[in-house]
C-alpha cells in the first residue's frame, strides 16, 4: 500500500513558488523502495537541471534542487541518506553517527528516476534496491527537499524541523515510523 506525506517549509525559509509539497511511498518486504515527490508549483519559477539520458551517481547534489530521503533502525545511531536531482543524478552515504563517519554507500543498482510534469507541479519519482541492512526492518525515516527558486532562494521542505537553522540530519527530521514490511 502506498502511503502519502506532506512536507512542511523551514520556518525561517523563504518561499515564494511552492504552494503544496506530498511525497507518496512504499517499501516491499525485499527493500524495493518507490518514492514520488509532488511539488505544487510553476515550475518555470524554480532552477532545475536538465534531465540527462544517463541516471548516474554525483555529489553535491543538496546545492540545488534536491530530493533527499534518509534511513536509520531506531534507536541506532548510524543512518543512510539518499539524494535524488531532477537531472536524474543520485547520491548515498551513510553516516555511522550524526553527521559523523559519512562514506559512499553503494547500491547494487542506479535507481530509476523520472521527471514529470505540467504548468502546475513537479514530480520526481524514483525506484530503487534498498542497502540489505534497510530491507525488511522497521525504519524510522526522515524525507526532505531543497527547492531552489531562480534568484537563488531556497526553502526547505521536511516532515518536522528541529529549532535553529534547517537540519535533515537531525533526529527530528526522522519524523516516520516505517514499520517492517509484511510479507504477503
Amino acid at each position: 500500500m502506498d502511503n502519502i506525506l506532506r512536507l512542511v517549509p523551514h520556518p525561517d525559509g523563504v518561499n515564494h513558488s511552492v504552494d503544496g509539497f506530498k511525497v507518496g511511498f512504499s517499501v516491499s518486504h525485499e527493500g524495493q523502495m518507490w518514492l514520488r515527490y509532488h511539488v505544487d508549483c510553476e515550475p518555470s519559477l524554480l532552477t532545475l537541471d536538465e534531465p540527462q539520458e544517463k541516471i548516474g551517481r554525483a555529489d553535491r547534489l543538496w546545492e540545488t534542487t534536491c530530493f533527499e530521503v534518509f534511513l536509520k533502525k531506531p534507536g541506532e545511531m548510524g543512518y543512510l541518506e539518499l539524494n535524488f536531482s531532477t537531472a536524474r543524478k543520485w547520491a548515498a552515504y551513510s553516516f555511522e553517527k550524526y553527521r559523523g563517519g559519512m562514506r559512499n554507500q553503494r547500491l547494487v543498482e542506479n535507481p530509476e528516476i523520472y521527471l514529470d510534469g505540467s504548468d502546475s507541479h513537479i514530480a520526481l519519482e524514483v525506484t530503487m534496491q534498498l542497502p540489505s541492512q534497510f530491507s525488511g526492518e522497521a525504519l524510522d525515516m526522515g524525507i526532505a527537499a531543497i527547492i531552489e527558486e531562480k534568484g537563488d532562494t531556497k526553502s526547505y521542505w521536511a516532515l518536522a524541523h528541529p529549532p535553529g537553522k534547517p537540519d535533515f540530519h537531525h533526529e527530528a527530521c526522522f519524523a516516520f515510523n516505517l514499520a517492517a514490511p509484511v510479507i504477503p
